[in-house]
C-alpha cells in the first residue's frame, strides 16, 4: 500500500491548525513541522490523497494556503497492516470520505502529464532524435531500432495533456498541448520527409521494406489496439504505476506512422504516404478518445462546482467531435478495404 505526505503551510490568523486538522479523514498521522504551529504534514494513503486536499481547500481560504506540498513515502514502520488498522478505525468513528478518484491525486497528476505540453529544447530535441532513430529503423527494416525510437515517444505527452485538460477544463493546457503537439508532428514531417529525399538521392531506397510497409496498413484491428493502449497510458498515469507506459508506448506508438509518412511524401509515394497518415490518425484519435473515457471513469474533475460545470461542458464537445472522427476514419477504412488497398 502506498503512502503520500500531505505538507500544508497557512498564514497566521486562522485559528488552531491542529484542531482543524482533526477534522480531516482518514489521515494515518499528522505532527507538526516547525515550533509556529503553522505547517503540519498529514500521512495519507495514496487513494486519499484528492479527497484530504479537497477537504483542505474546503477547511481553508486560498488567501490563508501559503502551499500544499505532495510528497511520495518510499516507506513506512510500522508495517502497513497496522497503518490500515489505523485509518478503519478512523473512518468507523467519523464520515467517510468520497473516493471518487482512486488514484494518484488529481494536483500530482496535472504535474505529471502537463511536462509533456511544454514545447522545450529537450522535447524539440527528443522529436528530432526519435524521428531519425525510427527512420532509419524503418529503412533498413531494423525491428530494434524502431522499438528504441517507440520507447523515446515525446508525442504522446501532449495528446495526454489534452484529455486531461479537456477533463479540468483547462484551456490554458489544452492550447499548449495542441499547440506542442502540432510543432513535434511537423517537424517530425519535415525531418522525415527529408530523409526520404536525402537518402533516396545517395542510397537505393527500398520503399517495400516490411517495416515500412507495415506502417502503411490500417484496419479495424489498428482501432482496437489504439484504443486499449491509450486507455492503458492514461490508467497507468492515473493509478501511479508509469511502468506500464513503455508497452503502452511501443503498442500505440505514434512517431513511426508520421516518419513513414514523411519518408513515402519524400519519395513521392503519396499512394503510401496516405495509408501512413490514415494510421496515424486513428492513433490519435483513438489515444484522445480513450483517454477522455478513462479520466471519466477514474472521476478526474476539478474542485468547485463552477468548474465542473464548465468541464462537462468541455467534455460533451470533446468526445462528440474525437467519436465523429473516429467514424470518419472507420469509413474510410472500408472504402480502401473495398478497393484493395
Amino acid at each position: 500500500m502506498s503512502h503520500r505526505i500531505i505538507q500544508i503551510h497557512v498564514r497566521r490568523g486562522v485559528g488552531d491548525l491542529h484542531q482543524k486538522l482533526k477534522r480531516i479523514t482518514p489521515v494515518v498521522d499528522k505532527w507538526p513541522v516547525g515550533p509556529d504551529g503553522l505547517s503540519y504534514a498529514l500521512l495519507v494513503r495514496t487513494q486519499d490523497v484528492q479527497a484530504v486536499t479537497d477537504r483542505l481547500h474546503s477547511l481553508f481560504m486560498e488567501k490563508h494556503i501559503v502551499r500544499i506540498v505532495i510528497q511520495p513515502v518510499e516507506a513506512v514502520l510500522p508495517k502497513p497492516i497496522t497503518l490500515v488498522a489505523a485509518v478503519a478505525s478512523q473512518e468507523d468513528a467519523g464520515v467517510k470520505s468520497p473516493r471518487t478518484f482512486s488514484g494518484i491525486s488529481r494536483d500530482e497528476l496535472y504535474a505529471d502529464v502537463a511536462r509533456g505540453a511544454e514545447i522545450s529544447t529537450s522535447f524539440l530535441l527528443l522529436v528530432v532524435f526519435s524521428t531519425i532513430v525510427a527512420g532509419i529503423g524503418l529503412i533498413e527494416n531494423n525491428i530494434a531500432v524502431v522499438i528504441g525510437a517507440m520507447v523515446i515517444a515525446p508525442l504522446l505527452g501532449p495528446n495526454l495533456a489534452l484529455g486531461l485538460a479537456t477533463a479540468l477544463g483547462d484551456l490554458d493546457l489544452m492550447v499548449n498541448a495542441v499547440k506542442t503537439m502540432l510543432v513535434g508532428f511537423l517537424v517530425a514531417l519535415a525531418l522525415s520527409c527529408g530523409l526520404g529525399l536525402v537518402w533516396g538521392h545517395f542510397w537505393p531506397l527500398d520503399l517495400y521494406s516490411p517495416e515500412l510497409l507495415s506502417r502503411t496498413e490500417v484496419g479495424f484491428d489498428s482501432i482496437a489496439l489504439a484504443l486499449v493502449s491509450g486507455a492503458a497510458a492514461v490508467l497507468s498515469l492515473a493509478s501511479g504505476i508509469s511502468s506500464v507506459l513503455v508497452g503502452v508506448m511501443v503498442a500505440v506508438a505514434l512517431l513511426p506512422p508520421g516518419a513513414t509518412m514523411g519518408i513515402m511524401l519524400g519519395a513521392g509515394r503519396y499512394d503510401l504516404a496516405l495509408g501512413a497518415g490514415l494510421l496515424l490518425a486513428v492513433n490519435i484519435v483513438c489515444v484522445n478518445l480513450s483517454a477522455k473515457l478513462v479520466f471519466l471513469f477514474k472521476g478526474v474533475q476539478p474542485r468547485t462546482w463552477m468548474e465542473k460545470q464548465k468541464a462537462m461542458r468541455g467534455m460533451i464537445l470533446y468526445m462528440i467531435f474525437w467519436a465523429i472522427s473516429l467514424g470518419l476514419l472507420a469509413y474510410v477504412i472500408i472504402l480502401r478495404m473495398g478497393q484493395g488497398l
